[in-house]
């Protein structure tokens, strides 16, 4: 039966967390907040955990699973290739709505679906989030909706679709803002934005001037 934790109470949010932890380290799913809206996590080196993400929300290896990560450091770890430009992006907008379509390092032992060698990978600006991740590692990180609903702002919505398939959930609150992450392709020479979302073309190309637009 899952469980449920108020993270507005100091001892609700240090047992969740540390259940949350547990749970993850177990290859269980977990449910998290962030500055966009509610996720579903899982290890992300975990191939049967993020399976089960997968399945959980009923989506294919076809549309893979982001990657959340606690530091910017830890790109260090993960990523290869990774240009000025896509650093300078870090720098500016993270923790925050931004994420990073990057190649991972070939040696990695993860299965997130079919990257064909890439992760979308971001940092979200959430305390209850960064400090789990602080703690996991790397977690596979995906809207805690079933595919076709609506991305959850609130720990009911999530917990009203997903139930019982998930171990721990963190409760938050309303998260700040129902607008998804940008996401900005970082494979290439010239970055790419292939969503637009929280952060507008306009404030990426403060940054990075000659961002591309998918046509």
């Amino acid at each position: 039966m899952a469980r449920r934790y108020d993270c507005a109470d100091a001892t609700d949010r240090a047992t969740g967390l540390r259940e949350a932890t547990s749970a993850v380290k177990r290859g269980e799913l977990v449910v998290l907040p962030t500055d966009t809206v509610y996720g579903i996590g899982a290890d992300a080196f975990d191939k049967e955990a993020v399976g089960d993400l997968l399945e959980a929300k009923g989506r294919g290896r076809n549309m893979p699973s982001p990657v959340l990560v606690g530091s910017p450091n830890t790109l260090h770890g993960i990523v290869t290739d990774f240009s000025e430009l896509a650093w300078d992006l870090v720098d500016a907008f993270w923790p925050g709505a931004l994420t990073l379509v990057t190649k991972h390092q070939p040696s990695l032992q993860w299965d997130l679906g079919d990257t064909r060698g890439t992760v979308a990978v971001r940092m979200p600006l959430h305390p209850v989030a960064i400090e789990l991740l602080t703690e996991t590692g790397p977690m596979a990180v995906s809207s805690a909706n079933l595919t076709g609903m609506p991305s959850p702002q609130d720990c009911d919505a999530a917990q009203g679709m997903l139930g019982d398939s998930v171990a721990v959930y963190l409760d938050a609150g309303p998260t700040p803002a129902a607008v998804p992450s940008s996401i900005v392709d970082v494979t290439g020479r010239v970055p790419k934005l292939l969503r637009a979302g929280a952060i507008s073309a306009d404030e990426l190309r403060k940054v990075v001037p000659d961002l591309e637009e998918r046509s």
